[in-house]
């Protein structure tokens, strides 16, 4: 899908491929998995620049390129999933802030985190609220100097590491009692904790937090009361793309490694790509991965150019790129045989990094809404 992208761009992917090979993977094969992000790894993605993709130029950023973001993630993740996750919640992090803050919250908070001073995240889920963002009990209510906030928050990604959480809760308004709002925390503010750190199948940084009333400054919300479903649709339909780019880069490293596997594991006398069940399965991850690229693409490239009806094609995206990623690792441990389910084996790994994929942003089965919604109203 390379004939989809400008020379800068595909120079840019080269730039990434680079980095990938000369720095994350010694950083990966380092620290390995882990819960918690090596200050080494940062401190490499901030001197590439990579903060800086989430930034507008007139903040010393690059200018935010949603095709650019896909790029990064798509290599990142093949490699070294916490690189790969820490742009994605920076960038969920600071693109509400770019979206609906002042330039006070801009100037404050943006320059920290494009150099990685600060690192943030984006905290939406909650125990009774993940793909019903209605189901949000979390609540914000006015109170001297700013609002008190009570409430929890659940699977929030680098929410240990992260200085700052852009947190939505509700704010009921009388035209609208299901309102909600968007404020950016700073750990330290009291009431405000990491209450739990969960341990999923593929370690990562993963908390749940917790606001017993916790005062915020009325300075830190973000644009006006009752805006918060605006910000945080806005910023899942850029990043929700980048989740199906995330996912093509973990399923071209399966392929990859199922390639080699095949040409070098010899059964009955030959290898077993000389095999047509091996060859067949081969093919099909090649295929499905391609079209995958081309459908992250294609939603990256319109919303750089202005295309407003994104819905579709980011759910889209994610949705295909996620489902054949998951396929190609599955088919990748498959061609592997008994020596795929090894602990420590990179298809074992790369089998418990995709499968998260499928869920978070919107589950599979939320996006297949999205696009039938978006179908039925053309």
């Amino acid at each position: 899908m390379d004939f989809m992208l400008s020379e800068e761009e595909t120079q840019f992917k080269e730039q990434c491929q680079h980095f990938a090979s000369e720095i994350l993977t010694p950083i990966s094969n380092k620290y390995g998995e882990t819960d918690d992000l090596p200050t080494e790894m940062i401190r490499a993605m901030a001197e590439a620049e990579f903060f800086k993709l989430l930034l507008p130029e007139e903040l010393g950023g690059k200018g935010i390129k949603a095709l650019k973001i896909c790029l990064a993630r798509e290599v990142l993740a093949g490699v070294y999933c916490p690189a790969d996750v820490t742009l994605a919640m920076q960038g969920l992090g600071s693109y509400p802030i770019f979206l609906a803050g002042n330039e006070t919250q801009k100037a404050k908070y943006l320059p920290r985190i494009g150099e990685g001073e600060l690192l943030t995240t984006y905290a939406l889920t909650e125990p009774e609220a993940g793909s019903d963002v209605n189901g949000i009990k979390s609540h914000a209510e006015e109170a001297p100097g700013g609002f008190l906030l009570n409430g929890r928050k659940r699977f929030i990604s680098n929410g240990h590491a992260a200085g700052i959480v852009i947190v939505f809760a509700k704010t009921p308004l009388e035209e609208n009692a299901r309102a909600l709002s968007a404020f950016v925390l700073e750990k330290g503010m009291e009431g405000f904790k990491v209450s739990k750190r969960l341990p999923v199948m593929a370690p990562h940084d993963l908390v749940e937090l917790e606001f017993t009333n916790c005062h915020i400054p009325k300075e830190n919300l973000l644009g006006e009361l009752g805006d918060g479903y605006r910000i945080a649709m806005k910023t899942l339909d850029l990043f929700r793309m980048s989740v199906g780019a995330a996912a093509v880069g973990i399923g071209q490293a399966a392929l990859s490694a199922a390639k080699a596997y095949a040409k070098e594991r010899v059964q009955f006398g030959s290898p077993i790509a000389t095999y047509q069940a091996v060859q067949f399965k081969l093919a099909a991850m090649a295929t499905e991965l391609d079209a995958a690229r081309g459908l992250v693409y294609t939603a990256a490239i319109k919303l750089d150019r202005g295309d407003s009806q994104l819905a579709k094609s980011a759910s889209m995206a994610k949705l295909f790129a996620t489902e054949a990623a998951f396929r190609a690792v599955d088919e990748a441990l498959q061609i592997h045989g008994g020596m795929g389910v090894m602990v420590g084996s990179t298809v074992e790994r790369l089998y418990r990094e995709i499968r998260a994929l499928r869920i978070y942003e919107g589950t599979s089965e939320i996006q297949r809404l999205i696009i039938a919604n978006s179908i039925l109203k053309e």
